[in-house]
């Protein structure tokens, strides 16, 4: 309920509870006007004073909208020092979690947020044509400004605040962001709440949900997502050059700062990883990875992440030009499915955003999805998104169903019996252009969506060796690719003459087969440190030191010459293009495969 305050410095509202004692109430009080002490009364002339202590707001006769007054003991705001400050962190602790008193939360945050947290994000301008003042000075018409200036976002066609211009703006007022809406949205029913039996049995307005009305996110997390170089993609896109069939990959590497946006961050991408999966033309399924722990233990070893995933969507127009269709339009189709939208938000809940402002400890995620398919000139390109916090929480608490038939819409849950759904709204124009709010009963994805730039930069410094001999991808055996002695034999001989160990080492397929070998077991951090230093010296210092490398040399240096030739012989086999559905028949046949049609 609602309790309304009439003090010397205007009057505020406070939310309470109705079983709520007094001694709450007047913390709430306290706080709310920044008072060290106060009295309240429950009439104007000062005379009936609210009763302090274990009495519950209802045993007072309180009710909601009732109007208290208050008069401050001291009229000295509160102040910094170190006795004030631990009175008001005791006041605080004092009053239940509630989103107008904020608990200070401990969150070990990215050190981008920290580097971006230290800066105040505002954008110099030059003097001006009619600036009068001299140099030393501003004025209005060349004072810098804010990173969240609407006209200046405008002008540069920026679409969405970058987080922290987004932080700025909730903290630039009087309140400095006590009362910031970074609480993150549960649609569950609160457990344990002694009002009522279980759910279906009862249920009242402290446990239930609110009803969530779906609006376009106004901010994003990553502002751009930037692959260190072209190679990384079209190492990627091999799988589906030689096989036609979709893939799916997790991109590996570091989040930094980007300067095209105010205060803006870009996921930077150093490789990407193959995890198990059942790839066909039309899809792939994603199973489960035995290797999942070591690939993070590997990359945090390298100064690398997962930032986002990346999946790809062609389909063949013409094979000799190298053209696919253009399959996604947001006029026609659509830009993600909903299938893709639910696999983005539950990756996203999986890698949260740590964030101090908010009582959990994260608000939304830095995971970035990347759609590698036709653009409207039939060439291969790269689409870049993220889902949006509210479509995170749809699929965290398990409301948000892709539609069966129409793959551009959602479907958010019924209520049943076993599981309350609460009322999700969106809001849309009529024909007359008149705003109306439906019931999210099919819900189309773009409310759900927030897209970003992607893209390869002219000049990169690269994580890992881009140009010269590859070594095989993981999880490619059925591309006739596999990872195996004789794949690392022939690996290495690209180096032999060089005798260059660290060259061979910078590629992040072939760290991720050494990581995972049976045969020996091998102590690879200070060969990682080495690669990642870009260290030849002590790469080699590490090969002569290591036994277990040592003994991985003599393995292949025992292997004879026709084990080399294997999967070169395999590999080899001759291979047709289907003139009529494109797919790769690996056989002899004057029939193909897949659709029974003869070979010309």
């Amino acid at each position: 309920m609602l309790i309304r305050v009439q003090g010397p410095d205007g009057q505020k509202r406070i939310e309470v509870e109705s079983g709520e004692t007094t001694e709450t109430l007047m913390a709430k009080i306290r706080i709310a006007y920044g008072y060290l002490d106060c009295e309240v009364f429950t009439a104007r002339d000062h005379k009936t004073r609210v009763p302090v202590g274990g009495r519950s707001l209802a045993q007072c006769g309180l009710k909601n909208g009732d109007l208290l007054f208050v008069r401050p003991v001291c009229d000295e705001p509160m102040t910094q020092d170190v006795e004030q400050s631990n009175e008001k962190e005791r006041i605080v602790n004092t009053v239940a979690a509630k989103p107008d008193v904020r608990r200070k939360v401990i969150v070990a945050e990215d050190e981008v947020d920290k580097i971006l947290s230290a800066q105040d994000g505002r954008i110099s301008r030059s003097r001006h044509a009619l600036c009068n003042h001299n140099v030393s000075t501003k004025c209005v018409l060349c004072t810098p400004l804010e990173p969240y200036d609407e006209a200046y976002l405008k002008e540069k066609n920026i679409k969405h605040l970058s987080f922290h211009s987004y932080i700025k703006k909730l903290t630039s007022g009087v309140d400095q962001g006590k009362f910031a809406p970074l609480e993150n949205i549960s649609l569950k029913i609160k457990p344990n709440c002694s009002r009522h039996p279980p759910y279906p049995k009862g249920i009242c307005s402290k446990c239930q949900p609110s009803a969530v009305t779906l609006d376009q996110q106004k901010y994003r997390h990553v502002d751009a997502v930037l692959f260190e170089n072209s190679q990384i993609v079209n190492r990627f896109l091999d799988f589906w050059r030689q096989s036609l069939l979709q893939r799916v990959g997790i991109l590996l590497g570091r989040y930094e700062t980007y300067n095209e946006v105010p205060l803006g961050i870009c996921a930077r991408v150093a490789a990407i990883y193959e995890p198990p999966q059942n790839s066909a033309r039309d899809g792939f399924e994603l199973l489960d990875d035995p290797n999942e722990e070591t690939v993070d233990e590997l990359c945090a070893k390298l100064g690398l992440r997962r930032v986002g995933w990346i999946f790809c969507d062609l389909l063949p127009l013409d094979v000799q030009k190298g053209t696919v269709h253009y399959l996604r339009d947001v006029d026609f189709s659509y830009l993600l499915s909903a299938q893709e939208c639910i696999t983005a938000a539950a990756l996203q809940n999986k890698y949260p955003n740590p964030c101090k402002l908010s009582s959990d400890g994260y608000s939304g995620s830095k995971f970035v999805t990347v759609c590698v398919t036709g653009d409207k000139n039939n060439q291969i390109h790269m689409e870049a998104y993220q889902v949006s916090n509210q479509c995170m929480a749809l699929v965290k608490d398990d409301c948000l169903i892709p539609t069966q038939d129409a793959p551009e819409l959602a479907w958010v849950k019924e209520s049943t019996p076993k599981k309350f759904v609460p009322d999700v709204f969106y809001k849309t124009k009529d024909r007359y252009g008149l705003e109306v709010q439906k019931v999210a009963r099919p819900l189309p994805v773009e409310f759900l969506l927030i897209d970003l730039p992607v893209f390869s930069p002219n000049d990169s410094v690269n994580t890992f060796r881009s140009e010269g001999p590859h070594f095989t991808v993981e999880n490619r055996a059925f591309a006739n690719q596999v990872q195996d002695l004789p794949a690392v034999n022939q690996y290495l001989r690209n180096f032999t003459a060089s005798k260059d160990l660290l060259a061979a080492c910078r590629d992040f397929h072939f760290l991720l087969y050494l990581a995972t070998l049976d045969v020996v077991h091998l102590e690879m951090d200070k060969l990682l440190e080495a690669v990642k230093t870009k260290n030849a010296e002590a790469c080699n210092t590490w090969a002569a030191e290591s036994e277990q490398w040592r003994t991985f040399e003599t393995i292949l240096s025992s292997m004879g010459s026709n084990d080399v030739e294997m999967p070169q012989k395999e590999a080899s086999r001759s291979t047709w293009n289907c003139e009529h559905c494109t797919f790769t028949n690996e056989s002899d046949t004057n029939t193909c495969e897949m659709c029974s049609l003869p070979r010309t």
